[in-house]
Order: structure tokens, then C-alpha cells, then sequence
């Protein structure tokens, strides 16, 4: 290996090793040996920021033709390998980047190793026109079945083309649209991988049971004869004022189980105290079932049957608070609005109080505690604060930066943004005679999907046949 520089962190007995080989790629080492089994984790610095207009939905669009075999695994080998060996696979596409990971018993490592340098260094060799066809149709399958034919599914799409201005590369999801899928060519598809799926563009973490120097050894086996690529395009900055300025707002007449008030407020970008502040201001207000808009609309008013107010932690473009309000029986938005206005204020003006802090930082910490506590979940940290912050080893001390953030800082983060000058707004009209019985379970359940399909778009099994 002609160039290993290595590093060392430890937190709570967990440590990090860093390596680099000669073509660029970042490796991330981590031993834990409770158990006999061991995670790889590969991150892409390639999402769909990097997207340009017109051809939307590449990135995810990738994620499944990863899965359609390679230079020397044909088809599904990739899942049937790793599952005929014990494994479990998956991956993901978001805003930011492409990732793909195995969990495998400790002895089927090398296995998992070897599938993925395959794909990075030949995938072109496999990718042809009839299996982009197949995974396009699967695509867009998969965006009738999660988006276009579920009730709220297109949520995040209206109020992110509400929230980021015309031409912002945050300003489509993931997912694309059907029109972009359509008119990618073969040619389209290779000139993204050449860009993108390259070595000097990917971090590779492996976390678990492992022997450091055996697992480098297979790393630059596999991986080192893989060529760099210098063509990558930079994507478009994301940076925006700190506030909207304005309120914005759609009102959205469709076919859903109850009346609803979404809205998205900018935030500071991910990797600031701010952006931890935030974080906790969000916990407190709407972050389960003992926070205060559940407290006041759900279980006080009764005027809602679901109440939640979260984070999507974004690092190249403003974060964004999602509030989802779903309300119960023939309550009207402006009721909903009126209330949730009031005990934002009445936070911006008060403040969080000491118990409020203690339960939020709590509630945070066993989050990233269980994160950090499987060799999956440890393998993706690495890989994430390695790709979007340059340094894996701030996963390990991610939760002492929330732990020290004071109350006076939620306040002065809530004041500052969380109000309605600061805010996209979705208002959800259910159309004539839609409004019934079962409305609680069906709100609740559309709730869970449209947050799943908004947050990141997974490859299963099923949908890469």
C-alpha cells in the first residue's frame, strides 16, 4: 500500500483507524468483537444534489441497477451470495449521498468485500440496455407504489419545491420524476457511474469482529487495482438566507383520510451546534408522545389525532424542521395552525425548562447510543461523518456536542426560526366525502409512509428483481 495514513480515536472503548489507498479510497476500520460478525458499510458522495435539471432520479436510479450484477456476479448474485451466506444487504439513496451495506458472519467478511470492489470496478461490463429498462420500470413502480397512490406520499415533493427556490439542488427528492426516469439513455447512465462510482469518491467502513491487517490486505486486494476519477462535478452550492422571509403556502385538495397542516422551517446546516440546538428545540416540541404538541392538540384540545415535529439534518443546504399535523374529526386547519403558532411563541418566549432539556438530551443520546451500539449502525456513522464532515471519528463524540448545548441556546434557536415567516406550509383539504370512520389508524399509518418514502428510498429484495 503505497500510502496508509492512520489516525486513532477511542470513545467508550470504541476505536477508529483510518487508512487510504494509493486510488484514493477512504477506509475506516473499527474492532468489535461482542459478537461474531462484521458490517461494511460503503458511502458514495453522490446523491441527488448532484442532479441536473432533466435528468432527476439518476442517483436513485443507480442504487437499484447496483444490484443487477456486475463483471463476475450476473443477475441477483449479490443478494443470493450474501444471503446463501448468512449476510444481510440493503441500500439507500438521499440528498447527499449513495450507500450500500452488509452485515455478515465474521468468516464470509472477505465475501462482502469482494462483491463490492466487483461492482465498483465493473459495473459498466453488466449495465446494458435491457437492465436499465428493468430497473427504470421498477423505479417508477416503486414511485406509484410509495409516492403518487398513497395518501400524503407527495409531501415532501410539494413542500421542498416550496422551501428551496427554483433551481436549488435540494429542491427535488430523491425519487425523481417519471418524466426524467423516461428520458435517461444507457449513455446517461454510464457517464454517472464513470463520474461518481469511483474510488477517490466513496468512503469504506468495516466495523465488528475483525482482524485490522487481514481486513486491509483484503480491502487493497480487491480494491486497489480500481482506477481513480478526476471528472467528478462539484454540486451546486446550497446556501440560502436564514430565513424564507415569508410565509409560504399550498392548499392541496385530495383523496386522504384527514384534514392536515405540514410545515417546513429552515434551519442551520447539519454539523453546527445550531443545527444541535435545533435538534433539541424539535425533541421538546414535537418529538413523540410526551412532547408539547402532543400534549396540547392530541391529548388536551383532542383537535388532532397525530402530532410531530422533527429534523431532516441536511449539511450542503439549510436544514429543515417537519411539522405533520394530522387533525381528528371535522376540525378545521386554522384551529390547528392557531395552536401550534401559540406554543411556538409561547417557547421562543419562555424557553425550555430544566426537566424538558434533561428528558430531550436523554431521548437524543439513547438514539445515537443505539446507533452506535450495532456494527451496522457504527459502520454507517463512520461512513456519514467521513463523507459530509471529513473526519469519522466525530461519530464517536456526535452526542457530547448535544449534551452541551444549553437551554438558552433552544431558546435562541426556536426565537430565531420557528416562526411563520420562516415556514413552507402544505394544507391537506380531504376532497368531498372522504372524511370517515378509521381515520386515526389511516392518518397514522399515511403519516409513517409519506416519512419514509421522503427520508430516504430503500433497495429491498424484491424491487432489484
Amino acid at each position: 500500500m503505497g500510502h496508509t495514513a492512520t489516525a486513532e480515536a477511542g470513545s467508550e472503548g470504541l476505536t477508529v483507524k483510518e487508512h487510504r489507498l494509493d486510488n484514493g479510497l477512504r477506509v475506516v476500520l473499527s474492532e468489535d468483537h461482542l459478537t461474531p460478525v462484521a458490517a461494511v458499510c460503503l458511502w458514495y458522495d453522490v446523491g441527488s444534489r448532484h442532479e441536473v435539471e432533466g435528468r432527476t432520479g439518476l442517483a436513485h436510479l443507480f442504487e437499484h441497477l447496483m444490484f443487477q450484477g456486475s463483471g463476475q456476479v450476473q443477475g441477483n448474485g449479490h443478494f443470493e451470495l450474501v444471503q446463501g451466506a448468512g449476510g444481510s444487504l440493503n441500500g439507500t439513496t438521499s440528498w447527499e449521498r449513495t450507500n450500500y451495506f452488509e452485515t455478515m458472519p465474521t468468516h464470509q467478511l472477505e465475501l462482502a468485500l469482494w462483491l463490492e470492489a466487483d461492482r465498483m470496478g465493473s459495473l459498466l461490463v453488466a449495465l446494458d440496455q435491457k437492465n436499465l429498462d428493468n430497473q427504470r420500470d421498477v423505479v417508477k413502480n416503486e414511485r406509484r407504489q410509495r409516492y403518487d397512490n398513497v395518501p400524503y406520499g407527495t409531501s415532501f415533493e410539494k413542500i421542498f419545491r416550496l422551501a428551496y427556490p427554483e433551481g436549488h439542488p435540494y429542491r427535488h427528492t430523491p425519487i425523481g420524476s417519471m418524466e426524467d426516469l423516461e428520458a435517461a439513455s444507457l449513455e446517461d447512465a454510464r457517464e454517472f457511474f464513470r463520474t461518481y462510482y469511483a474510488p477517490n469518491n466513496a468512503v469504506l467502513s468495516v466495523v465488528g469482529d475483525i482482524d485490522p491487517e487481514q481486513t486491509l490486505a483484503w480491502v487493497e486486494k480487491y480494491f486497489g487495482s480500481i482506477p481513480a476519477y478526476d471528472g467528478k462535478r462539484e454540486p451546486r452550492d446550497g446556501g440560502l438566507p436564514d430565513v424564507i422571509g415569508e410565509q409560504l403556502r399550498e392548499v392541496v385538495e385530495e383523496n386522504v383520510p384527514a384534514r392536515a397542516l405540514m410545515a417546513a422551517y429552515r434551519l442551520p446546516e447539519d454539523g453546527t451546534r445550531a443545527c444541535d440546538a435545533a435538534d433539541l428545540a424539535l425533541t421538546i416540541l414535537g418529538g413523540g408522545e410526551s412532547s408539547r404538541l402532543y400534549n396540547r392538540l392530541v391529548r388536551r384540545d383532542r383537535s388532532a389525532v397525530t402530532a410531530g415535529f422533527g429534523l431532516l439534518r441536511l449539511a450542503g443546504a439549510p436544514s429543515m424542521a417537519w411539522l405533520d399535523v394530522k387533525t381528528s374529526g371535522d376540525v378545521e386547519v386554522p384551529v390547528i395552525e392557531a395552536a401550534v403558532d401559540e406554543e411556538l411563541a409561547r417557547f421562543a418566549a419562555e424557553g425550555p425548562t430544566a426537566e424538558e432539556m434533561e428528558r430531550a438530551q436523554a431521548q437524543l443520546e439513547r438514539e445515537w447510543l443505539d446507533r452506535l451500539g450495532t456494527v451496522s449502525g457504527r459502520a454507517d456513522e463512520l461512513c456519514r461523518f467521513a463523507v459530509l464532515f471529513g473526519d469519522p471519528k466525530l461519530a464517536l463524540t456526535a452526542v457530547d456536542r448535544v449534551l452541551e448545548v444549553t437551554a438558552d441556546e433552544v431558546q435562541e434557536i426556536a426565537k430565531a426560526r420557528l416562526r411563520p415567516d420562516n415556514r413552507a406550509v402544505l394544507v391537506y383539504e380531504p376532497v368531498a366525502g372522504e372524511e370517515g370512520a378509521d381515520e386515526e389508524e389511516e392518518a397514522a399509518e399515511a403519516t409513517a409512509a409519506a416519512t419514509e418514502a421522503a427520508e430516504t428510498t430503500d433497495e429491498n429484495e424484491e424491487s432489484a428483481k
